[in-house]
This record gives structure tokens, sequence and C-alpha cells, in this order.
């Protein structure tokens, strides 16, 4: 089978997608190893082969760069593709509210791990970079947005407990789930990530259901 030729856009945006993707591994390991403030966007540049203004046209500054950092950690295998994206596909396939609650204990395990320690750098840099900050509350304000959607769906399977709203649903879905609790119990205080597990799939279903 023939296929068409790959054309000259096409192939620009492949090559884009490829340096941002050298670009956010390079400052990932340098951010994990040095910490934000000392990490700077000429040693990502110098670590991922490219220009300085590379990073600016494809990225923008160091607080994007860092945004970008996190999008992948939490990706994981799925990166590029962002996590509402098949998230929402994973919690649509699920028949019962019951399996919603599942699929988000077991979501709160996998992306917490992956992303803990990108969260300690944004933690510690919000302390002395205001754009930081932004970030950091902008990304709060995005997940529980997005967790208003797995309450529509449990609602909607009708599993959501009677007078709980959408908005307060999602509240305690971005709360038991939130990062920091993960850093508290499972790296700081020692539990076993089973027992988080099985403690967040109790705290979910009782606050939820």
């Amino acid at each position: 089978m023939d296929f068409p030729p790959e054309t000259q856009a096409t192939r620009r945006t492949r090559q884009s997608a490829a340096t941002r993707a050298v670009i956010v591994e390079a400052a990932s390991r340098l951010m994990l190893e040095r910490g934000y403030v000392p990490t700077s966007i000429a040693a990502i540049a110098e670590s991922a082969g490219v220009a300085v203004q590379t990073i600016y046209n494809s990225i923008g500054g160091k607080a994007d760069v860092l945004s970008a950092v996190l999008d992948r950690s939490a990706a994981g295998p799925d990166a590029p593709t962002l996590v509402p994206t098949f998230m929402r596909k994973r919690v649509a396939a699920a028949g019962t509210s019951a399996e919603v609650v599942g699929i988000l204990a077991d979501w709160f395990v996998e992306v917490n791990a992956r992303t803990a320690g990108v969260h300690r750098v944004i933690t510690q840099a919000a302390g002395v970079d205001p754009e930081v900050a932004k970030l950091e509350l902008r990304r709060a304000a995005q997940r529980l947005h997005n967790y208003g959607e797995a309450a529509s769906t449990l609602r909607t399977l009708r599993g959501l407990r009677s007078g709980l709203s959408d908005h307060e649903a999602a509240a305690a879905i971005w709360a038991i789930g939130h990062p920091q609790v993960y850093r508290s119990l499972v790296i700081d205080l020692g539990w076993s990530v089973p027992a988080y597990r099985e403690w967040v799939l109790k705290t979910l279903s009782g606050a939820l259901t």
C-alpha cells in the first residue's frame, strides 16, 4: 500500500513535538536534581542541545517549562496525550459508580507516585517565584474542574450521594487525592502504596456515595 508523502507542515509539526519532548525531558531531569531556582533556561538548553530561544519559542518561560514537565510526568506512558483526555475515556467506560471510584483510586496511586518529585519542586519554587505560585494555583483549579466531570458521571450513574452537589463532590475528590496528602502519608509517614489506595477508596466511597 502506498502512503501519501509527508507534507512540509506535518514534518514541521512532528519535529517541533520531538524538540519539545527533548526540552521537557532535560528540564525534568535538571529540576529534579537541582531544584527550580538553580536550573536556568540556559542550562536546560545546553542539556537538550538546543538554542535558548528555541525553548522560548516552543514552550515559553521557565514557569511554562515547569508546567510542561508536570504535564509529562502526570501523563506518564500516555504522553503527549494530556491527562484529562485519557482520564475522560477511562471514567466514561465505567458502568457503575463503584467502578468510577475504583478508577479514581487507581489514578491517584498512579499519578501521585509519578509526580511527587515535580510537586515538591513546584511547592518549593512557589515560595520564591510569583509565576510558579500562579502555576500552582492554576493547576489546582484545573484539577478541581476536571474532577467535576467525574462527579457528573457519578450522578449520571445514580451513584452520587443525595444532597451532594457536583461541585462539592469535585472538592472532595480534589482534597482526598491531593498530591500533598499522598506525600504526607506515603513519603513522609511511610504508608505502603496498597494501604494508601485502600484509604483513598474507602474515603472516596464514604464521601461520595
